[in-house]
């Protein structure tokens, strides 16, 4: 009954703003460098950067920003490459959102590093495709292991032609997803230094997020499937209209951040007007699918399909798990995880800890929510420089 009736609210949503929103999105592949990000928030900050196009497998175009120091003696030097792969409805920019001392993408090009910002597909940097346009509905046909196979597969290749080395992965919730069901793959794997993880998910059946909670008891994401909206886009109007509807019909979103992220002790709540220029960014329908599968079924694993499906895809009725316990001895790993993430629970966490061979280095951080491992204004100290720390122990480092 619930779902019916979600489905009959959302319709009428989209037909009272279907003259509205008949666009897809208004945010397109920047057509020059003066649009893209290095233009918009790095370089005002003194900080080299271009802008550069990884191809996917699969056709799609991807933005990466690769940053070097603003100090006189670090300019255009670059130290060993880091991918830095932004969370579920960032993109890039999210490394960057806060000051240079604070900011973890400035952070690691101030101590040498070649930093590489990565946008997956459907992103505001990353519209792009061979042959498709966002129009299209089969240019939203992916979720989360698309992003883990292809995107970060093509953008590690990419950086790997172009610097000669292996690279550091660093990965913020969704982007430790895409890690960890990458590194399950050998050929990924072999362009890998090392990682470090933070908020690390790949098991999400602990989550106590009450929002979210909410949407997968409403099947809001099988809802839109149906209903075929494919792009996920909270900035669009209809989009702006669903949010509504559930706030008004179903929860308190007077405070809408802890409900989905978890309490965050630390980041600066002054600056959300600035994050929101930014943030969210689309994501596909099917990934959110995806997600929420993982929270009912208590898997991860790729995507259901459906038995029948699944026989022709994978040839077996279950989608086959992407084996944590596979993942190389040989990877170094280093994770940190909050006390109060409501997205990566602390007994999650603990379930892929004892999955992986390895044993990675953890830091708790007990106060921490999940977005203060990426915005808190005290992050530098509590787990930047051990992170750092952690990634130069595997290089040598001039005297920076």
């Amino acid at each position: 009954m619930e779902r019916l009736r979600t489905v009959l609210m959302l319709s009428v949503l989209l037909l009272s703003s279907a003259g509205e929103s008949a666009r897809v999105s208004n945010i397109r592949l920047p057509n020059s460098p003066a649009d893209g990000l290095c233009a918009h928030l790095i370089q005002p900050y003194g900080y080299p950067c271009s802008e550069h196009i990884a191809q996917t497998k699969d056709g799609y175009l991807l933005g990466l920003q690769r940053v070097a120091s603003n100090s006189r003696y670090l300019r255009r030097q670059y130290g060993p490459p880091v991918l830095l792969l932004h969370g579920l409805m960032m993109a890039g920019d999210a490394w960057f959102l806060n000051s240079p001392n604070q900011s973890l993408g400035f952070i690691l090009a101030d101590h040498g590093f070649d930093v590489w910002a990565g946008n997956v597909r459907g992103t505001r940097w990353s519209r792009g495709h061979v042959s498709l346009t966002e129009k299209d509905k089969d240019f939203w046909d992916w979720s989360w292991q698309e992003l883990a196979l292809y995107d970060l597969e093509g953008m590690a290749r990419y950086i790997y032609n172009i610097t000669n080395s292996k690279i550091f992965i660093v990965g913020h919730s969704q982007g430790t997803i895409m890690s960890l069901a990458a590194f399950t793959q050998p050929h990924i794997v072999s362009m890998v230094e090392a990682a470090a993880l933070l908020s690390p998910i790949s098991f999400l059946d602990h989550i106590s997020a009450s929002f979210v909670l909410r949407l997968v008891k409403m099947h809001i994401d099988e809802v839109l499937l149906v209903m075929g909206i494919h792009e996920l886009n909270f900035k669009s109007d209809w989009g702006t209209h669903m949010l509504d509807m559930v706030c008004d019909e179903y929860a308190n979103c007077s405070d809408l951040l802890t409900p989905i992220t978890g309490k965050n002790c630390c980041f600066n709540i002054s600056r959300i007007d600035f994050y929101l220029k930014y943030e969210p960014e689309p994501t596909s329908s099917k990934n959110l699918n995806h997600l929420f599968q993982m929270i009912r079924e208590g898997t991860f694993r790729m995507y259901d399909y459906g038995i029948l499906k699944n026989l022709i895809r994978y040839g077996r009725l279950q989608p086959p798990a992407f084996d944590v316990s596979s993942i190389p001895n040989s990877l170094p790993l280093w994770m940190a995880y909050g006390g109060n993430d409501a997205l990566a629970d602390v007994t999650d966490v603990q379930h892929t800890l004892k999955e992986l061979k390895s044993q990675p280095e953890v830091l708790f951080l007990e106060e921490y929510g999940h977005i203060d491992f990426l915005l808190s204004v005290r992050s530098k100290e509590d787990l930047y420089d051990d992170m750092i720390r952690f990634l130069k122990s595997f290089r040598k480092f001039g005297s920076y």
